[in-house]
């Protein structure tokens, strides 16, 4: 008897995993979608390298700002599915891009981008919480790993029918955007639907605690240095954007290619998370090694890359990386943090990490429009991932002294 109830509680983790997945899987088709193209149309629109990187930096760093707003937000109120619907309904912005052809040009076209951004920023924390929450009985690497695999299906699928649209319309960026209004209907409706299946069982064994914070506790500290340690990661490793900039500057007249680009990105990116997830719930988190040592070479490849070819390698490696940081850092952070500021925990690390993005593409930017030497790219890449490393030991240290 108490078997066949573990196995019917699995199948109801499986299940809301599945739901939560897809969820995400058609959110992603839309606003991943929009982002493969969102480089090149900048572009189209007379902005520079400078200007792409940091409008992709600053979307991020806005987003996952308001990612610890959400956070605490959750953590207070506990209103999980108001956040997410909020947060998928921003989603819509991207559509909107479709205007922007013809009034207010790449200033309109970031402030689109910077809503949709708000939207992952405000969602992010309570789609994860609730995640963390359901998956307890499978461990959190699966859960995260089957979760970013059905959300890079559709980071696939969007940039691959963005791809498509853009070469049988004759790169036109306004139709393009529009026809994402199509998945983004479906994206609600089965959002509303998962809801009226899961909402209620996602909070089962959630309680609202308003707790002053231990920043004095060895789980906060242990907390704090693994955070700080994927900064130094994130602003070593080159952001999407950069990598689709200089697709767009070694590809012109072919305009398709950045989006095609950006969905091998995420197409390595989906077995990369799902793979890397069952090894941190085998290997633990000393598996985090592996992608800070892989994120030294990706940056270095880029600047020195000549052709359309090599850039494409270098987006292979990044999806890789991408994978990895996507699955198994989000899962660490559930098992790192104190348990009962779960969602501030992963608000205040996603800030972070939205930092770094920030900073990252302002600093690549920067260096690929003023065509630094490459000595002084690698210089930089490996001494980033050098300190994260080190941050990154201390904090596991902690929690292997704790236990």
């Amino acid at each position: 008897m108490g078997e066949n109830t573990d196995s019917a509680s699995k199948t109801t983790i499986y299940k809301a995993i599945f739901l939560m997945g897809l969820v995400s899987l058609l959110g992603d088709t839309v606003y991943e979608g929009g982002r493969g193209n969102i480089p090149s149309f900048l572009y189209y629109l007379g902005a520079s390298a400078v200007v792409v990187g940091a409008v992709g930096g600053l979307g991020e760093l806005v987003g996952y700002t308001m990612r610890l707003v959400g956070g605490v937000l959750v953590d207070l109120s506990a209103k999980y599915w108001f956040f997410i619907f909020l947060g998928y309904g921003l989603i819509g912005f991207i559509p909107g891009l479709s205007l922007t052809t013809r009034i207010g040009g790449w200033i309109l076209a970031t402030l689109f981008v910077i809503l949709e951004r708000i939207g992952k920023g405000v969602r992010s924390p309570a789609r994860d919480t609730v995640l963390a929450n359901v998956s307890k009985g499978i461990g959190r690497g699966k859960a995260f790993g089957i979760h970013e695999f059905m959300d890079q299906i559709g980071a696939v699928a969007g940039p691959s029918l963005i791809a498509l649209l853009m070469a049988v319309t004759n790169n036109d960026y306004s139709f393009s955007f529009l026809f994402l209004g199509i998945p983004y209907v479906f994206l609600m409706i089965t959002l509303y639907i998962t809801y009226k299946i899961i909402g209620e069982k996602s909070k089962e064994g959630i309680t609202v605690k308003r707790k002053k914070y231990n920043f004095k506790s060895v789980e906060t500290r242990s907390f704090l240095y693994y955070t700080f340690s994927i900064f130094f990661n994130t602003i070593g490793l080159v952001i999407a954007s950069i990598i689709l900039y200089k697709a767009s500057v070694l590809s012109k007249g072919y305009e398709w290619l950045p989006p095609a680009i950006y969905a091998l990105i995420q197409l390595i990116d989906a077995p990369a998370a799902l793979m890397s997830g069952i090894l941190y719930d085998r290997k633990g988190v000393n598996i985090l090694v592996l992608p800070f040592i892989l994120s030294m070479f990706v940056a270095p490849f880029l600047f020195m890359s000549t052709n359309v070819i090599e850039v494409i390698g270098v987006a292979l490696l990044y999806g890789l990386v991408l994978g990895m940081q996507e699955s198994i850092y989000r899962a660490a952070v559930a098992d790192i943090a104190p348990s009962q500021y779960r969602g501030t925990a992963y608000g205040l690390f996603n800030t972070v990490l939205g930092l770094a993005f920030f900073l990252s593409g302002v600093i690549y930017g920067f260096m690929l429009d003023r065509k630094w030497p490459i000595v002084m790219v690698i210089s930089y890449s490996i001494i980033t991932q050098i300190i994260a490393l080190i941050l990154l030991r201390i904090s596991l240290r902690s929690i292997s002294e704790k236990r």
